[in-house]
């Protein structure tokens, strides 16, 4: 500890409310609650596609133009307008429309679904509520999203249109998205220009990152029965390349293990400040320097691995938050979605960021055990918060999404249980 300043104390308070007796009962009766609320907006969006797709399919009877062809011997008379029903030439839909093929609810149901999430630093992106389907029957895929304003009346609208769409970047980069590409924690990447209804906010970056979250195993497992993955040279350089990463974290995990807010949030604040251009990219000499400031060792061989890896586009220049996540590692995709859900309390307007103002009145210290065992006060205990927080902050009179989550990444890398560190948000802000 003795190289701990006086910030990474006070951030290590917050390590506290995981020694809270780990109420059960009550937390049981919230997550079934929460995880109705899931499946009836799921339930939902998958209505919802359901129905946008077989309104907007030609249904045909593969049959009628024999028929037809047949009946254009028949007596018609010649002015069609006046002609008995029953004499006329008709056909099961009056369109000339071509179409390549047609839909079924058969076909649509063969499906895989997922929840996903914005990988951004906008804290609007970040918290919007995706889900996602991937069909086996074209290989095409759809991304709709929920939203919910006040309690009664809510949205589902499309986000990624249905197509064939292929991956942008990475060892993957020009090939089909097929059934093995879904999991939870893969990434699926697209072309913002390919998508004109896009938001602004998310059209400033060539490209949009979404990061599987949540996925239906059981549909997966009975589609994967007709699917096999075969081992390529892509999966063998993948897997190397985990290795790569796997071998820096391991590198920095003892260096971050007491020290990860200070060093993670100050990151994130050191990157924005150099990031002249606010394309949120930098080059190897950039990310040197950081790693050199913050007193981060890397061996120069993992470092160069590294590098050739993401930098897969040849330009010299690497998105940071990318690189952050690869060197340093991130938290699962289940300690984010209560930072997620905490932020989102806080966010009440969704602007994206939260007034310290606001942080103060919400943040709850009355069941920390220091606070509980009178070593501490409430008082103490939330300026320690707030103190730490502000220092992440480049306003210090807000806090932005990028800004509490890397607050929150610091913490987790000391913390092992992931139900210990879910009870580090739950206990101050109720969720």
């Amino acid at each position: 500890m003795e190289d701990l300043t006086t910030l990474d104390r006070k951030a290590l308070l917050q390590q506290g409310y995981a020694d809270n007796p780990y109420d059960a009962q009550r937390s049981t009766g919230k997550s079934d609650v929460e995880m109705v609320a899931a499946e009836k907006k799921k339930q939902t969006v998958a209505e919802q596609v359901m129905t946008d797709h077989l309104s907007r399919a030609v249904i045909s009877d593969p049959e009628q133009n024999v028929t037809t062809g047949k009946q254009e011997s028949a007596c018609i008379l010649p002015v069609s307008n006046i002609t008995p029903l029953r004499l006329r030439k008709r056909t099961l839909h009056e369109t000339k429309i071509r179409t390549h093929s047609t839909l079924t609810e058969n076909m649509l149901s063969n499906k895989v679904q997922f929840d996903g999430r914005i990988i951004s630093r906008n804290g609007r992106d970040a918290c919007r509520e995706l889900i996602g389907f991937f069909f086996t029957h074209d290989h095409s895929l759809t991304v709709y999203e929920y939203r919910q304003f006040g309690k009664n009346r809510t949205n589902v609208l499309p986000f990624i249109q249905k197509n064939i769409y292929s991956h942008q970047r990475g060892r993957r980069k020009g090939k089909q998205y097929q059934l093995g590409d879904f999991y939870v924690g893969a990434n699926l990447t697209f072309l913002n220009s390919d998508h004109l209804r896009l938001p602004e906010s998310i059209k400033e970056n060539t490209l949009l990152i979404l990061r599987i979250t949540n996925i239906d195993h059981i549909a997966l497992d009975s589609l994967r029965t007709d699917f096999v993955e075969h081992e390529d040279d892509i999966n063998r350089q993948e897997a190397n390349d985990r290795l790569v990463f796997k071998a820096i974290q391991d590198e920095l995990k003892e260096q971050l293990h007491k020290r990860g807010v200070r060093i993670l949030t100050g990151l994130g604040k050191h990157f924005q400040q150099m990031d002249q251009e606010g394309n949120g990219l930098l080059d190897k000499a950039d990310f040197k320097q950081a790693l050199k400031v913050f007193h981060l060792e890397v061996s120069e061989k993992n470092f160069e691995s590294s590098w050739l890896i993401l930098n897969d586009s040849g330009n010299g220049k690497v998105d940071y938050g990318e690189f952050k996540r690869a060197v340093i590692g991130e938290m699962n995709e289940y300690r984010k979605s209560f930072v997620r859900k905490a932020f989102m309390k806080l966010d009440f307007n969704k602007t994206g960021s939260v007034p310290i103002t606001d942080i103060r009145k919400c943040y709850c210290a009355k069941k920390h055990p220091q606070v509980i065992s009178g070593h501490f006060t409430e008082e103490q205990i939330k300026s320690s918060f707030l103190e730490t927080l502000k220092d992440a902050c480049n306003n210090s009179d807000e806090v932005s999404y990028g800004e509490f989550e890397d607050y929150y990444e610091g913490l987790s890398i000391g913390i092992v249980n992931d139900e210990d560190f879910v009870n580090i948000l739950r206990t101050p802000w109720g969720i």
